[in-house]
C-alpha cells in the first residue's frame, strides 16, 4: 500500500527556514570580511601610479613580530587580470596581500611573478593557489628553489614556529629567459631576465603603462646590499639600472626617492666591497682574516651585523681566483 506523500510544510515555515538560511549565509560573509579586514589592518598599501600597489614591508630580517612581512610586494591592476608581484615571506603575509587585492578588484589573479628565489619574497605564493594563476619566474629560479627550498623552510619553522604554518614553496609553472611581455587587458608588462647579480635568477617587472619598476632585490634602499650571486655582477647591473628613466621604482627593500640618486649608495658600498677584498687578497689575507678586516665605510646601512660578513665570504670566494 502506497503510503501518503509528508505534507508540504506551510507557506509560513517556508518563509522562516528561507530567512534562517539568509541570515546564516549573511553571518558567514560578515564573519569572512571581519577575517579579511583583520588581515589587512597593519597591511597599508601605497598606491604610487594607476593601477599599481605596493606594500613595503619592514626593513629587518625575518622574526616573530613581522612574520617574514620584510620584502616589499605588490600588484598591477589591468582590466582582466591582476598580477602580483612578489608574494612575501610567509603564508601569512601572501594571505594578507591576497585579502587587500580583494578590497581593490574582484579582476583575477592570473599571474604571480617572483623577483628571485630568496624566501621572504616567495613564501606567500601559496596563498594564491586556489586562483590558479601562472607562477613566473626567471629560467634559473625553480633550479634554485628545488636546490634550497627544504632548507628554507626548516629555516622559515625554526624563526617562526607555528606561524610559518601553510608557507611552502611553489615552483615557477612558467619561466622567463630574457624578456617576455604580459598583457593583463589594456595594460602591458614587461619582464626581464637579468644575468647573475644578486642571485642567478633575478627577474624584473615594468608597468609600460607609468613607468613603475618592481626592481626586486637589484635595488636594496636603507637594507644592506645583500651578494649571494656575482659581485661583479651586482655592480654592472646596478650601473645598468642607474642609466634606465624609471619613473617610480621600487626596490626589493626600502623606499627609492629620486632615480638613479636612491642606487647611488649601493654603487659604492658594491664597489667599495670588491676593493677592499681585492686588497685584502693581494696582501695575502686568508678568508677568515678578510671576514674579520673588511669593514663598512661610508653610508648607514641597517642588518650590516646579518649581512656584511656573508657578503665579504662570497665575494672573496669569487674574487680570489680573477685574473
Amino acid at each position: 500500500m502506497d503510503r501518503p506523500p509528508p505534507p508540504r510544510p506551510s507557506t509560513s515555515a517556508r518563509w522562516l527556514s528561507a530567512l534562517a538560511f539568509a541570515v546564516s549565509v549573511a553571518v558567514i560573509s560578515i564573519a569572512a570580511g571581519a577575517a579579511a579586514s583583520a588581515e589587512t589592518a597593519a597591511f597599508s598599501l601605497e598606491n604610487p601610479a594607476p593601477g599599481v600597489y605596493v606594500h613595503y614591508g619592514q626593513l629587518a630580517d625575518v622574526a616573530l613580530d613581522n612574520e617574514g612581512d620584510v620584502a616589499n610586494v605588490g600588484f598591477v591592476v589591468g582590466a582582466q587580470c591582476v598580477a602580483v608581484i612578489d608574494t612575501g615571506g610567509s603564508y601569512a603575509v601572501g594571505r594578507a596581500l591576497r585579502a587587500s587585492i580583494r578590497t581593490v578588484t574582484g579582476v583575477p589573479v592570473c599571474f604571480v611573478i617572483n623577483t628571485h628565489m630568496h624566501p621572504d619574497h616567495v613564501f606567500g605564493n601559496a596563498a594564491f593557489a586556489d586562483d590558479h594563476p601562472q607562477f613566473i619566474g626567471h629560467a634559473r629560479l625553480a633550479d634554485a628553489l628545488r636546490r634550497r627550498g627544504s632548507n628554507y623552510v626548516a629555516a622559515l619553522q625554526r624563526t617562526l614556529g607555528e606561524r610559518a604554518d601553510g608557507s611552502r614553496i611553489v615552483l615557477p609553472t612558467r619561466a622567463v629567459a630574457a624578456t617576455e611581455d604580459l598583457d593583463l587587458g589594456g595594460r602591458v608588462l614587461e619582464l626581464r631576465a637579468w644575468r647573475t647579480a644578486h642571485t642567478d635568477n633575478d627577474l624584473t617587472v615594468l608597468d609600460r603603462a607609468t613607468g613603475t619598476m618592481f626592481i626586486g632585490d637589484l635595488a636594496f634602499v636603507g637594507h644592506l646590499p645583500v651578494v649571494d650571486g656575482s659581485l661583479r655582477g651586482f655592480i654592472a647591473v646596478t650601473d645598468e639600472l642607474s642609466s634606465m628613466a624609471v619613473a617610480h621604482p621600487i626596490p626589493g627593500h626600502g623606499r627609492a626617492g629620486a632615480w638613479p640618486a636612491a642606487l647611488a649608495p649601493q654603487a659604492r658600498y658594491l664597489r667599495g666591497l670588491a676593493a677592499d677584498v681585492r686588497a685584502a687578497i693581494k696582501s695575502q689575507r686568508t678568508l677568515s682574516q678578510a671576514v674579520a678586516d673588511v669593514a663598512v665605510t661610508g653610508d648607514d646601512w641597517l642588518l650590516v651585523d646579518a649581512f656584511h660578513k656573508r657578503n665579504v665570504t662570497a665575494a672573496y670566494a669569487e674574487l680570489e681566483w680573477e685574473e
